[in-house]
């Protein structure tokens, strides 16, 4: 299979990023400019675009914020980053923020968007006999541990009557579960996109149920405690510049297309799918959206994959205005 930014191994993934962590919080990634900065950290996505397009750095310039862009291959690594000072702001999943709250990162939630329940969903190889998802029961299904779709399995069985011990989840990052799925060792694969869409594009791969009206699959903005406290006006501009990219792909699907395939390094076609399936929108994070949080941290407690229970009440930042 062809590495491409998504098919890193996962050692190779996780050395990369935390070396990368060490070395921008010891300052040997470059002299720092003076003045105020942010820090941005982002996977390959719409961060890179604006990253791109150099629209961030010209609303700060007047402020005197410079910009630093560092750029992460998992969520995990970048929150690490957030732990140890390094980065400011970035952009993460629904699940590695629960995880990292728990080995007490200072992180709160800036922002994020509409959910995405489309992006995320439960495949089948092509002429797989299973038709139900009460059909997974005894079956065997990858999946990426302690992930947003971790999550949404255990949600969906809840909903189809099925308990998380009825079936057999194999642990495994998403180019190794894309391996086993295609070698035929597992029966289903829990997995979101862009993974997604390519497994359904290149592989015939069937999707037997999306997280719609089981998981939100939201994108979080996230930024440490202290940054809210005395940037606010930074990261209210930040939000903004993420707004109007959104807002400009939404409305320019084909063009977006063009940009996205070239930042993930994937054919275009695939990314189309991928944004067939998106919802555009970003959002503020309210007491509501805290409480989807909640409610994930609370099942992780639940199954033993984090060490304690977790109280979000105090992870949205001060008020942004």
């Amino acid at each position: 299979m062809k590495h491409t930014p998504f098919s890193l191994p996962r050692r190779q993934v996780l050395a990369s990023g935390l070396g990368l962590a060490a070395a921008v919080a010891t300052g040997s990634v470059g002299a720092q400019p003076a003045g105020r900065v942010l820090r941005v950290g982002h996977q390959k996505g719409w961060l890179s675009i604006l990253k791109g397009r150099g629209t961030l750095e010209k609303r700060l310039a007047p402020l005197g914020v410079s910009v630093t862009w560092t750029e992460f291959t998992a969520g995990p690594v970048q929150l690490e980053a957030l732990n140890v000072g390094s980065i400011d702001f970035g952009d993460v999943g629904e699940a590695p923020p629960i995880f990292a709250q728990a080995a007490g990162a200072p992180l709160v939630y800036a922002g994020t968007t509409v959910p995405r329940p489309h992006n995320e969903a439960v495949l089948l190889p092509k002429g797989s006999p299973l038709k139900t998802v009460a059909d997974l029961k005894g079956k065997k299904i990858a999946l990426n541990k302690g992930s947003n779709v971790h999550y949404f399995l255990v949600k969906l069985l809840e909903k189809h009557g099925l308990k998380y011990a009825d079936v057999q989840v194999v642990f495994l990052p998403p180019a190794d579960a894309r391996a086993a799925f295609e070698r035929g060792s597992v029966d289903a694969w829990v997995i979101w996109d862009p993974f997604l869409s390519a497994a359904i594009k290149t592989l015939e791969a069937r999707v037997l149920a999306d997280a719609k009206g089981v998981a939100n699959n939201r994108n979080y903005y996230f930024t440490s405690r202290d940054f809210a406290a005395k940037n606010t006006d930074v990261l209210k501009i930040a939000l903004e510049e993420i707004a109007a990219i959104d807002t400009w792909a939404a409305k320019n699907k084909a063009d977006a297309g063009v940009e996205l395939s070239k930042v993930l390094g994937l054919e275009r076609s695939i990314v189309e799918q991928y944004l067939s399936n998106l919802r555009y929108g970003q959002l503020p994070v309210t007491a509501d959206i805290l409480a989807e949080q909640q409610s994930i941290a609370d099942t992780f407690f639940e199954l033993k994959l984090i060490p304690k229970k977790l109280n979000l009440r105090h992870a949205a930042p001060v008020n942004l205005g």
